[in-house]
């Protein structure tokens, strides 16, 4: 065993800092941990829990008087920490300017000694932007002088992974030819809707072939738009099916491929008439629990059937999974299952497989872990807003010259829980295609809502069939308290939909009415116990903080086992039946998440909570509210201050520099 952990308590304890500390830090830096500290006692700022005047009074025990606030040392820690905390709001980058203006506010009189130290030691890099003039003028004789670029510094990994994505983005579109040409495309949307057994929209069908025809497309649609996604799907089907190239559909998360999948039905399967199950966002025929403090009565009989479990024999995500193993494979048996090959071979060898279409959406991580580059001519993600600049540079970097990207968005929604804006970017870039999907005629009352959030209202909408209940509560305790009995008592009794197919999303992590209070609360009631694994037990609802084989960050499931048999990584089930070996350290309680961490995923029902301590947006308030397809309700003690953010707060405001990256690529 390491004895890193207690090197780093002797060097603390020299410091005066708590010895607790050991352990956070020797995670953040390493092992080398000790060693660090002993040299430069501000790098106690690699945690966020502890503050510059925390910082500063360690160093003056372990420096004495060399200690100073201009130390290059302690200027470098605090150019970490407040890129640290820009990049936890969603910012990629920090402008110059900006950033000096943070540091002078922490008694740094030059900043640039400072930034230069945190440039030297690697962990931050700087980006100048020549910002785009549109009075340049050339008629005189004489090119006019180039403007001072714009400097922006990032951390090192965020920083280049928008470099790499931006400039990806624009190769994508550089190397794309159509597929197909319009008329051929046009006749295989004609195809799709036989042998879906309906008629296809004449929006849906045009971007259907704005997908074929373009290197990067962004589909724009609202919350009623399952049956588009749908289609457009089908009709991609249709085309990589029959142009050879291939399909791969990826969703951000385990959950967000389940309800995916129960949308698609078998429209991604060739043969006749697939004509899939209804999309579970449109699905009006159960009873939901009243609008009342009380709990719903149980004299009604709940109407709807019961969800299909996730998992199991036949469960699509597995299926996929099984696909995507066997793409790009040579031998008949497995192409064929995954598409067909293109039969015969040459006197070198056997024929090479050709690309599949995939038969379900599998989650984006499984798709990148089955190999890169991803052997598909055509790769569609759904619910892209959740994409960050990481992940999207891995997915853009896993897909060859020539593929064609598609992305399914609600503008709507908020962006990324990490950072990044990547669809708002691209569609501000200019450089992709973009269409719009049609919502479905005749919205039920979830959609309803969501259009008027959407808006900038937050009205009572008429549910008749008690899809939209409102609890509303005095105070944030009494919230908590509400919330937890819908989870485990009201919605499934009066609803039938079991308690593990209810999710919390709460606008607040603090605060009586947040996650933390939340899932204290949940995990008295529903599954008490020792909290051995960082207080958590088997049969724990968990949050995955981090990404590893076989799971993504926000990825929710149930811890299953607390350690492998001689091992020590938890096992987590995930939806679609995974069960998953995880890192401890990306394990949170997952009974309430925030409205982030829910961000790209549905649930057949959803209990959103605005605590007193909400301060809201508007997207945030339509993120959380369209995280359900049957059943929401909403616990309510923010008072007016939630419908004057919707209507007030129109947007969340970020610093990125994709824009100009694919400009300038």
């Amino acid at each position: 065993m390491s004895d890193a952990p207690e090197r780093t308590r002797a060097v603390l304890a020299g410091m005066g800092a708590p010895e607790s500390l050991a352990g956070p830090l020797v995670g953040a830096l390493g092992p080398g941990a000790a060693e660090e500290l002993a040299e430069d006692p501000w790098r106690l700022l690699a945690l966020p829990s502890i503050t510059p005047d925390q910082a500063d009074y360690c160093a003056r025990r372990a420096l004495g008087g060399a200690a100073s606030p201009d130390d290059p040392r302690r200027g470098r820690a605090l150019v970490g920490r407040v890129l640290s905390a820009a990049v936890r709001e969603g910012s990629t980058a920090v402008e110059e300017r900006e950033l000096g203006r943070s540091l002078r506010s922490m008694r740094i009189s030059d900043p640039r000694p400072s930034i230069e130290a945190a440039l030297d030691d690697g962990a931050v890099m700087a980006f100048e932007v020549f910002p785009e003039d549109d009075e340049d003028d050339f008629t005189g004789g004489e090119a006019p002088e180039m403007p001072d670029p714009d400097r922006f510094f990032a951390p090192a990994r965020i920083g280049l992974a928008e470099q790499d994505l931006g400039e990806g983005i624009a190769r994508l579109v550089g190397t794309s030819e159509p597929i197909m040409d319009p008329t051929t495309a046009a006749e295989t949307v004609e195809a799709a809707a036989g042998r879906l057994g309906a008629e296809i929209p004449a929006e849906t069908a045009a971007a259907a072939v704005t997908a074929v025809m373009r290197g990067v497309t962004v589909l724009r649609h609202g919350a009623a738009s399952a049956e588009a996604l749908r289609q457009v799907l089908a009709c991609l089907a249709e085309t990589a099916a029959d142009s050879g190239v291939g399909l791969a559909v990826a969703c951000p998360t385990a959950q967000s491929a389940v309800y995916v999948n129960a949308v698609l039905g078998d429209a991604l399967r060739a043969g006749p008439a697939a004509g899939g199950p209804e999309p579970a966002a449109e699905e009006e025929d159960g009873a939901a629990p009243e609008a009342a403090e009380e709990e719903p009565s149980t004299e009604e009989e709940p109407s709807a059937e019961e969800p299909a479990p996730e998992g199991g024999p036949g469960d699509p995500v597995a299926e996929a999974a099984a696909d995507l193993a066997a793409l790009g494979e040579p031998a008949p048996a497995a192409a064929a299952q995954n598409g067909g090959v293109q039969d015969g071979g040459t006197q070198d060898g056997p024929a090479a497989a050709a690309p599949a279409v995939a038969s379900a959406a599998v989650p984006l991580g499984r798709l990148l872990e089955a190999g890169v580059p991803v052997p598909a001519g055509i790769v569609a993600v759904t619910d892209a807003m959740a994409l960050d600049v990481e992940r999207a540079a891995a997915l853009v970097e896993a897909c060859e010259d020539g593929t064609h990207l598609v992305l399914f968005a609600d503008p709507a929604e908020a962006p990324s829980a990490r950072p990044g804006q990547v669809v708002p970017d691209l569609l501000r870039s200019r450089l992709a295609a973009v269409a719009e999907l049609p919502a479905v005629p005749s919205a039920g009352p979830l959609e309803t809502l969501a259009a008027a959030v959407a808006g900038g209202d937050l009205p009572q909408v008429d549910a008749p069939g008690r899809e939209v209940v409102v609890v509303p509560a005095g105070s944030g305790a009494e919230a908590a308290h509400r919330a937890v009995q819908l989870l485990g008592d009201s919605i499934p009794r009066a609803l039938g939909i079991p308690a593990e197919h209810v999710q919390i999303v709460a606008a607040t992590r603090g605060g009586d009415a947040g996650t933390d209070a939340l899932n204290r609360a949940c995990k008295e009631r529903f599954n008490p116990g020792p909290g051995a694994l960082r207080g958590l037990d088997p049969g724990d609802r968990v949050l995955l903080g981090g990404d590893g084989p076989g799971y993504s960050a926000g990825d929710i499931g149930y811890l299953r086992a607390a350690a492998e048999d001689g091992g020590d990584r938890p096992r987590v089930e995930l939806p679609g039946g995974a069960s998953v070996p995880v890192d401890p350290a990306h394990l949170r309680p997952g009974w309430a998440v925030t409205v982030a961490a829910a961000h790209g995923s549905r649930w057949p029902a959803a209990v959103a909570v605005f605590g007193p301590e909400t301060r809201g947006s508007r997207p945030q308030v339509y993120t959380a509210l369209t995280r359900a397809t049957r059943h929401l309700s909403i616990v309510h003690a923010a008072g007016p201050d939630l419908a004057r953010a919707v209507a007030e707060r129109a947007s969340i405001t970020r610093t990125t520099r994709l824009v100009d990256v694919i400009r300038e690529s």
